[in-house]
């Protein structure tokens, strides 16, 4: 992920994009369109093989969901990576439970708690499981289901976060560790 510095032009389109600005769009998806598809890949990497959205289709998707959000007040690149980031687990668990439901009764493989250690290696997993363990970490400490989200979800490093949510990096790291333990606890402890 680049690095949280400003960059003006990316901040003033960012900016016309929120009010609605025409041409703004583009000018922001042609600037980002290599740094979504990078985090499509790493969402895409947790995801079963043989799954049916690839990280452009879950580009696209993220895109026009984005595109439609008029009244976000975008801050810079880092909180426009993080929203896209949010979506694109969004879109994830949306195919996933309609992937499920078309199967009826399929079971997908649960998760292991270590992916929090080792996220980044791919791995097979019930996107839904770690949905629902996120909202109910998010039911009791929502900046710390945020922290995983962006971490995790995201690829955001600890300063981005800390930008992100506007609190220190030692507040970052307080609140990973207290949601790993808590997410461990709530996916079946397995370590």
């Amino acid at each position: 992920m680049p690095s949280a510095t400003a960059d003006p032009d990316v901040t003033v389109w960012l900016e016309q994009l929120g009010g609605g600005q025409a041409g703004a769009a583009d000018r922001i998806f042609t600037l980002l369109y290599g740094e979504l598809h990078r985090l499509a890949r790493v969402h895409m990497r947790r995801e079963a093989a043989g799954h049916t959205l690839s990280a452009t289709g879950l580009v696209h998707e993220a895109w026009f969901r984005l595109s439609e959000q008029n009244r976000t007040q975008w801050r810079n690149r880092t909180h426009f990576m993080a929203v896209a980031s949010t979506m694109m687990r969004r879109i994830l668990v949306d195919h996933a439970l309609a992937q499920r439901a078309a199967k009826r009764g399929a079971q997908l493989e649960p998760i292991s708690t270590t992916l929090l250690d080792r996220h980044g290696d791919g791995l097979d997993h019930d996107v839904v499981a770690v949905h629902d363990a996120l909202l109910a970490l998010e039911a009791h400490d929502a900046r710390a289901a945020k922290v995983v989200e962006l971490k995790f979800f995201g690829g955001l490093e600890i300063e981005e976060i800390a930008q992100v949510l506007d609190v220190s990096p030692a507040t970052v790291k307080r609140d990973w560790t207290l949601a790993r333990a808590w997410l461990r606890r709530e996916l079946g402890g397995a370590a």
